[in-house]
């Protein structure tokens, strides 16, 4: 599997992770459901696009993100054991996510340094 295809799959499972995690399986108490998934959503949104391109940089930056979801998971499993299931994915997923995002900035960088353009 290529980084790539590992890191699109990391992050699009996220994507969707999220929104039915606190939309509809398991919603907080405190905060409305539109709240959570704003807040939520709008770092996910952010690479979107570079990401959908191809583009080596976003897939770098985007690492950061993943990196904050993947805590995010961690101090979820740890204090909410109801949620342990959805935050064991969203472990997994961001781990997905930021060592395919690693593996294609590599080898986005070798056919770069090889001449050629990176895969699409």
């Amino acid at each position: 599997m290529t980084g790539r295809k590992l890191a699109l799959i990391g992050y699009f499972g996220n994507l969707g992770l999220l929104p039915a995690w606190y939309g509809w399986l398991a919603p907080m108490q405190w905060f409305s459901r539109t709240t959570v998934l704003v807040v939520l959503l709008i770092p996910m949104l952010a690479p979107l696009r570079g990401i959908l391109q191809g583009r080596p940089y976003t897939y770098a930056w985007s690492g950061f993100i993943a990196l904050l979801f993947f805590t995010h998971g961690v101090v979820e499993a740890y204090s909410n054991a109801a949620a342990r299931m959805y935050a064991s994915l969203e472990i997994l997923l961001c781990s997905m996510w930021f060592c395919g995002a690693i593996l294609y900035v590599r080898q986005a960088r070798g056919q770069i340094d090889k001449g050629k353009s990176p895969a699409v």
